[in-house]
């Protein structure tokens, strides 16, 4: 069962009735995402927890050197200096994962909040696979209010094709109209 720290009992049935209906159009953590609106309405920050797991979007929470450690050494973002891990959270909603007060995981989501995100570094720290929390982080990202009503939500993967599926990602189409500009050794050309 999931409940949210600092839940405010004193809303009404209808505020949160209205919230329900604007983030649950899916069957992605109605209850979680019910409850983290109510908190995020009044703060602007979701803490949502879930047996002894906590998924906050403060950033003020995220150990920026577990996230830089755990980027550095990834296929996506080898060799990423802290600056720019830094830089990246600044422009971003950010998702942490934490085991009590230990961060544990991490994910964020580039956006304009009308019409377009781009989902990017999401990871679960090795020792803590295999246990769901993949699955809740996506959820929990999913029914975020900012990212609601969106046009697109794109990312890129290489090997987690089955858990993007559950929450409705599917491969490009017309792949012939997508562009890009790739510098994939940015960070080793950096001094």
């Amino acid at each position: 069962m999931a409940s949210i720290s600092g839940f405010l009992p004193n809303r009404s049935k209808s505020f949160a009735s209205s919230v329900h209906h604007l983030v649950c159009k899916s069957s992605f953590a109605c209850m979680p995402a019910k409850i983290g609106c109510v908190i995020f309405a009044k703060t602007g920050f979701m803490n949502i927890i879930k047996n002894r797991f906590l998924i906050s979007t403060e950033k003020e929470k995220l150990d920026i050197d577990f996230i830089h450690s755990f980027l550095t050494r990834s296929y996506w973002a080898k060799g990423i200096p802290r600056e720019i891990v830094i830089k990246s959270i600044e422009g971003s909603i950010c998702f942490g994962v934490f085991d009590a007060e230990k961060q544990i995981g991490f994910a964020r989501m580039i956006t304009d909040k009308a019409t377009f995100a781009y989902l990017a570094d999401v990871f679960i720290d090795e020792q803590y696979r295999g246990r769901g929390l993949s699955k809740w982080l996506m959820e929990v990202i999913m029914s975020h209010p900012d990212l609601q009503g969106l046009r697109r939500i794109l990312l890129a993967t290489r090997d987690a094709h089955g858990l993007y599926a559950q929450f409705g990602f599917t491969p490009l189409t017309h792949v012939d109209r997508w562009m890009q500009v790739h510098h994939p050794d940015v960070y080793n050309q950096q001094t």
